[in-house]
């Protein structure tokens, strides 16, 4: 075998090890059935598909998923960590433990990813809100506030999507905090959470004045593009240690 043919050989393990995963899907609502439908469509397997409390052997899997509920995510990451399982979470709703599980994960050197959402559109769009947030910060004329729209089955409110747009705010701007629905205090963010059957999530961020108002806006037209962004990522972090974000992922910076 010649030394081209070698690294051929090598690269093609390699592929094979990278895009031949085995998957276990923590919660397997409307979210896991996508992610279900994309990785098999990219060559994967799924090993386990969890639902509320069943108990699982999650060594089984090369790498977890959790679009779970808020109160079942923590416990779902730290089997993970403590099974040396890298774990790409997207469930919202838990983040008061956030700091709990990246204790866990530097402890036991495992490899986490935590995304408010996956999606690539979404993503950008965080960033266009950071740089629209520096712009306005001097304009004391101009008010920010926020809408996100979700389907009835979503649980949090406001959405981590939402609370990701509003701490962007936040860094780059005097506002100190955000709060449901309230336009009484100037340093603070207002966000309206609606629920309606049926919508996959529209998130907008409006700066209103006397003259005129601008706003961006990101509509989901399907769940397609946040199921694609976690099995990237879940592609991404397999032979990696330590604690990331999709902008790791996407490489946006």
């Amino acid at each position: 075998m010649t030394q081209y043919e070698l690294k051929l050989r090598v690269l093609d393990l390699l592929l094979n090890i990278i895009f031949d995963m085995k998957i276990a899907l923590l919660g397997y609502g409307r979210m896991g059935k996508e992610i279900e439908k994309i990785a098999i469509s990219r060559g994967h397997e799924i090993v386990i598909r969890k639902d509320a409390e069943d108990i699982i052997d999650i060594t089984l899997a090369d790498v977890a998923i959790d679009f779970s509920i808020p109160n079942a995510a923590f416990n779902n990451i730290l089997n993970c960590l403590e099974n040396n399982v890298p774990v790409v979470a997207g469930t919202t709703g838990w983040l008061e433990k956030y700091e709990d599980a990246v204790a866990l994960c530097n402890k036991k050197n495992g490899a986490f990813i935590y995304a408010s959402n996956f999606s690539i559109g979404v993503n950008i769009f965080f960033e266009l809100n950071k740089q629209l947030a520096k712009l306005m910060s001097s304009l004391e004329d101009y008010q920010v506030f926020m809408e996100e729209i979700h389907h009835t089955q979503k649980l949090d409110a406001p959405s981590g999507t939402a609370i990701t747009l509003a701490e962007g705010i936040i860094e780059n701007s005097s506002k100190n905090r955000w709060e449901l629905a309230n336009k009484s205090n100037p340093n603070v963010i207002p966000i309206v959470a609606k629920r309606i059957p049926d919508v996959s999530g529209t998130h907008s961020v409006w700066y209103s004045s006397e003259v005129d108002t601008i706003e961006i806006k990101h509509t989901a037209n399907n769940r397609k593009g946040f199921a694609l962004g976690a099995v990237i990522a879940a592609e991404w972090i397999i032979g990696k240690s330590g604690v990331f974000s999709i902008k790791d992922v996407l490489n946006i910076r």
